[in-house]
């Protein structure tokens, strides 16, 4: 039998199309997917937001995680009003003018998941969330992927059997990681954090995403106050990210 090089060429270039077609699909399925979520989420929250009194209600944003949640810049100073919970809260209550919205911070410094998740239902789910934002991931390369995995199932499983809509956060960057590339420990953090949210259907704001496409146009330095800390510029990406979920 003879080899017809023509052939082959032809059947290899149509094989690499069809792939690619599909993989471009399959992104394009994801990105829809993700879309529509964050569009309708929130939609019972956002009924809440809109009424007038005397038929409002409080609403509880709660926000779980370590340093960044909780305000922490450099050197140990702490810009808690500046930070991406207020900074969201802002945000909320201005385009909800009726609204009786409340941040609660419940991060603290220095923690990672696991030490989030033993104190999860005494010190979390008794702030009556009606959302709740779960930020863990930077503090997380300590304990690696599988132990902040099974830490992160516990609080969404938790919360989600309170009742309370969840929405899980990929780190903000680190100057000393390239975050521009896949190997690194808070890609892989990130990917497991996506993949989570995924599984339980819940909400995502891909924070190290939205700083990987920045750090393709600008240096990240004029988001940062440390290496791992952003700024008020940084903060107020993240509570515009957030701040999606609760359009109408």
């Amino acid at each position: 039998m003879k080899f017809n090089l023509k052939r082959f060429c032809l059947f290899f270039t149509t094989c690499f199309l069809l792939s690619l077609n599909f993989a471009c699909a399959q992104q394009k399925s994801n990105s829809a997917s993700k879309e529509r979520i964050s569009l309708t989420y929130l939609d019972a929250i956002k009924v809440k937001l809109n009424k007038k009194w005397p038929k409002n209600k409080t609403v509880n944003l709660v926000f779980h995680g370590h340093s960044v949640p909780s305000g922490y810049t450099t050197r140990g100073v702490v810009d808690r009003l500046q930070a991406y919970p207020f900074r969201t809260l802002k945000k909320v209550n201005d385009y909800y003018p009726y609204s009786v919205v409340n941040t609660i911070t419940t991060s603290i410094g220095g923690e990672q998941a696991e030490q989030g998740a033993k104190r999860f239902k005494d010190e979390v789910l008794n702030y009556k969330p009606d959302v709740l934002f779960i930020d863990y991931a930077l503090n997380d390369r300590s304990i690696g992927l599988e132990r902040a995995k099974i830490a992160w199932e516990k609080m969404i499983k938790e919360a989600l059997k309170y009742g309370t809509k969840v929405i899980l956060m990929t780190p903000t960057p680190d100057t000393r990681e390239n975050i521009l590339s896949e190997e690194t420990k808070l890609a892989k953090h990130s990917n497991q954090i996506r993949a989570l949210a995924k599984k339980y259907n819940v909400g995502l704001i891909d924070s190290y995403l939205l700083f990987k496409n920045l750090a393709k146009k600008q240096p990240l330095k004029g988001y940062m106050s440390q290496n791992n800390h952003i700024n008020q510029k940084g903060h107020q990406f993240v509570a515009d990210a957030i701040f999606e979920y609760f359009k109408k």
